[in-house]
Order: structure tokens, then sequence, then C-alpha cells
């Protein structure tokens, strides 16, 4: 038994070397502010600014100008659950909001039954897109 254990030991040291983690996507830069979150009600239809069909479960959020198509990181700022959103639709269209989020989003961000918070933002490096504030 011990020697089994003697040669396993090494066969297992190479193994859990080839195991990598894969790293976080970097942040091109940090917006806070409030969200609030939007489904296919109040977006008047079932399509999206990109062309995209809306579910209110999609992992999908509205930014006034960030590209369609880019990834952000959304931290809830009270509870600290964040996740990574696809930026498919324009907007929020009222005073002080920087992003919409689906209602599923929103639920598994823990603040749908608050309506609003607020949220840390950060595009995700994806290429070589540009940005404006």
């Amino acid at each position: 038994m011990l020697r089994l254990t003697l040669m396993l030991i090494p066969i297992l040291s190479l193994v859990a070397c080839g195991i990598k983690k894969p790293e976080p996507e970097k942040a091109i830069s940090t917006q806070h502010g409030l969200a609030s979150c939007y489904s296919i009600k109040t977006n008047y239809g079932t399509k999206t600014a990109s062309g995209r069909p809306l579910r209110n479960s999609a992992y999908t959020a509205a930014h006034k100008y960030w590209p369609m198509g880019s990834k952000v990181r959304v931290t809830c700022r009270f509870n600290g659950k964040s996740e990574i959103l696809t930026i498919s639709d324009r907007g929020p269209y009222v005073k002080g909001r920087i992003i919409d989020v689906t209602i599923g989003s929103a639920k598994r961000l823990g603040f749908y039954s608050r309506g609003i918070t607020k949220v840390k933002v950060e595009p995700l490096k994806r290429g070589n897109w540009k940005y404006r504030h």
C-alpha cells in the first residue's frame, strides 16, 4: 500500500500542475450609478435595438452608448453579487440611471424586489473597441 501511494504522488502532482483557473476578464473602466430592470412589457415589444429577441431571463442589458455585443460586469453594491451581461439594447431613458438589466438578471443580482439599486458597471476588454463617456 505504501509503495502504491509513493508511486501516485508524482503523478498527481503533475496532473495538479496542469490545471489552470481561467483568469477573470479585465475591466476597461468603472461606472457607478443606479440600475433598473426592464422586460418585454416595458420594452414595448419583443426585440431589442440590436435586433435580437428580448427574453426576460436573458443575460442582457441596455446601455446608452457602449457598443452592441460588448460584455459588462454588473455588481450590485449592497450585496456584492455580480453577473456578466451582454449589451443588446439602448437605454435607460430615466435620468440618473446608467444601465437597465433584464428581470432575470435583476433577480439573480438580488435587487428585483427593490426595482432600482446602486451598481458598479465595468465594461470588459474585448478586442479594441472604443467607448465614450
